[in-house]
């Protein structure tokens, strides 16, 4: 089960309490004193695993707790240090305080280990008390207790492409063909009622990370639909690669720019990254004249179909990619725009080599 936030309380543990004790040995009427110190209390550590993608392991567990110091002994041997608190989170957690909403922490490198909260230390035994004016001491101390936060975890996946459209445009397909994703598939809205992490391979050595969420329909910045919910999941994206259905009863343009301004209302921030365009479902375009259509959206962005084609893209159709070579990167532009078919495999090559590129790998 894809689980995305927990909250519950982490205590570290109480120290133990010294010891008040005194030595008996033979011949010995009155030995002074040897009570020992108190264990530490358990820390709680954080480690960051990749080999996890949720916060399910937290799903109704509202309190998490390091066990206690125990209690010093006689011989001035120390109690036993209680056993730490380890908390494995996936990469892309963050830690956030649940009481004034801070982000304590932003968990992004597996294998990442930290204290996050130190155990109580254990208290003093009376043979630390011994002085000129008293010989026999019973005083001991008593363990400083452990340290309680009410903390909330936000699991923001790390991938470096996102996908975004609307519901049942093909985003499904499209990352089972390009990766090694599996994701449901049917025709219906909201198949993907999770977020979905595949690696695309580049040839032999090279690859990337592609993320799919549920689909985005109008008024998701209000709480509708499913896809609101996971942006979140895009926001540590490098790119976005917006997924427009030429199969769609709804003009090209029309979901481009809807799907834009819920990014907008969402997060500015996310609205301005580097993007690129992929129409998909070409091979079930039901209209006139596909590449009408087609130079319709390009001429209604304000970009021209280009000429050059140095990714192999096929060429049947019109498509649009930046000129690097000539000039500089314009970041309120995609980076291309690609008819595709995920169906019959129509350009997905290319795309892959189109966006590893803009990626800069």
């Amino acid at each position: 089960m894809f689980i995305d936030s927990a909250r519950f309380s982490a205590s570290s543990g109480k120290g133990g309490q010294g010891c008040a004790s005194f030595r008996r040995e033979k011949f010995v009427v009155q030995g002074g004193p040897d009570g020992g110190d108190g264990g530490k209390g358990g820390d709680v550590y954080f480690v960051v695993d990749s080999n996890t993608d949720t916060l399910s392991f937290y799903k109704g567990k509202k309190v998490f707790k390091a066990d206690k110091g125990q209690p010093g002994m006689g011989r001035q041997k120390t109690g036993k240090s209680g056993e730490h608190l380890i908390l494995t989170v996936p990469p892309g957690t963050q830690i956030i305080d649940d009481n004034t909403n801070e982000v304590l922490y932003d968990l992004l490198k597996d294998g990442e280990k930290f204290l996050f909260i130190e155990g109580g230390k254990g208290g003093l035994g009376n043979v630390h008390f011994k002085n000129s004016r008293n010989q026999r001491p019973t005083y001991f101390q008593p363990g400083l207790p452990g340290i309680t936060k009410n903390i909330r975890l936000e699991l923001k996946l790390i991938a470096d492409v996102g996908l975004v459209g609307y519901p049942n445009v093909g985003k499904s397909t499209l990352i089972s063909v390009t990766s090694n994703a599996t994701p449901e598939i049917a025709n219906y809205e909201f198949t993907t009622l999770t977020p979905k992490l595949g690696v695309v391979n580049v040839g032999d050595y090279s690859s990337f990370v592609m993320a799919d969420i549920p689909g985005i329909i109008d008024g998701a910045s209000e709480g509708k639909g499913l896809g609101l919910e996971f942006l979140k999941h895009i926001e540590r994206t490098k790119t976005l690669l917006f997924t427009i259905d030429v199969a769609n009863h709804r003009a090209m343009i029309d979901q481009y720019n809807v799907l834009k301004e819920e990014l907008v209302k969402f997060s500015q921030e996310l609205s301005q990254r580097d993007f690129a365009i992929v129409l998909s479902k070409i091979d079930a375009y039901y209209g006139e004249d596909l590449q009408k259509d087609i130079e319709e959206f390009l001429k209604a962005l304000n970009l021209q179909a280009s000429k050059s084609n140095e990714y192999k893209f096929d060429t049947n159709l019109p498509y649009f990619v930046q000129d690097l070579i000539f000039e500089k990167k314009d970041s309120s532009k995609p980076y291309f725009v690609l008819p595709i078919s995920s169906l019959d495999k129509t350009n997905i090559n290319p795309l892959k080599y189109a966006l590893y590129t803009m990626l800069g790998k």
